[in-house]
């Protein structure tokens, strides 16, 4: 039986990213205490971001920087919070054939994350 998924992230600069998970994203910040490792967890989704500075960002590859897509209760009141804290939204907020309402960001690594609302019930 598969149970929660955590994702797993390479990103260059731990420090920084875990400041942008904290600040922008609102993400708490866990294993403070292991080396190279950073964990990012809000409500049920957890991020498990391993330092490779020698990496390439994310960004550099294209389509394949695509790295989760998040169902949630109210994507509306998440596209608000999200931009006001600053987050660099590369799909604008809105209702899709497929019947989800969603957004895109993506982040300081250059991960981009879809957030998405299921509308297809609504009148």
């Amino acid at each position: 039986m598969l149970k929660q998924p955590r994702f797993v992230i390479a990103v260059r600069d731990l420090a920084s990213s875990a400041n942008y998970y904290r600040d922008v994203l609102g993400f708490s910040i866990g294993w403070s205490d292991v080396p190279g490792w950073r964990l990012f967890t809000r409500d049920a989704c957890t991020l498990m971001a391993g330092e490779c500075p020698e990496t390439p960002p994310a960004r550099d590859l294209g389509e394949h920087s695509y790295m989760a897509y998040f169902e949630v209760d109210d994507v509306t009141a998440l596209h608000t919070d999200l931009a006001a804290r600053g987050a660099q939204m590369v799909k604008a907020l809105r209702t899709e054939p497929w019947g989800m309402r969603e957004f895109g960001i993506e982040t300081v690594d250059g991960h981009r994350m879809m957030f998405g609302e299921d509308v297809s019930g609504a009148d």
